[in-house]
């Protein structure tokens, strides 16, 4: 094997090193995260802390969707949310005209744990803060 196909090699296997562990350290926080917004959605229940009907956002503010969901908004901009069931949605995505009139259901995705990492600054807040802003001292009971 030529110095050159060796070093291919060696990166080829430096770079999937790098994104399994990337991957398991996103499933670890995802999984933190996941906990933290499950053990909010119990206290907020407990605490009487009413949940919203939560509406899904057209991209580009290109009008809004019903959603049979209930929850809270993690983000002042309504974009995510976490629903009485502890699962976590985000809430922007292409709406057709029938789905402005009709409705969409979200799927749950896996928590981050930080919301909008690598947008604008000023605009990615961290999970607890976003929880703590909601229901303060929740994580005190």
């Amino acid at each position: 094997m030529s110095t050159e196909q060796d070093w291919a090699r060696q990166r080829r296997e430096a770079a999937a090193e790098h994104e399994r562990r990337l991957a398991n350290r996103k499933a670890s926080e995802s999984s933190r995260a996941q906990r933290l917004l499950e053990e909010f959605a119990d206290a907020a229940g407990r605490a009487g802390l009413a949940p919203q009907a939560l509406e899904v956002k057209g991209y580009g503010g290109r009008g809004k969707a019903r959603t049979p969901l209930r929850g809270w908004y993690l983000r002042n901009d309504g974009t995510a949310a976490v629903g009485t069931d502890g699962a976590f949605y985000v809430l922007t995505a292409p709406l057709s005209p029938w789905e402005r009139l009709r409705g969409v259901t979200p799927t749950p995705k896996d928590p981050p744990l930080v919301l909008g990492a690598g947008g604008k600054d000023g605009e990615s807040i961290d999970l607890p803060v976003a929880l703590e802003r909601l229901l303060p001292g929740w994580r005190d009971e």
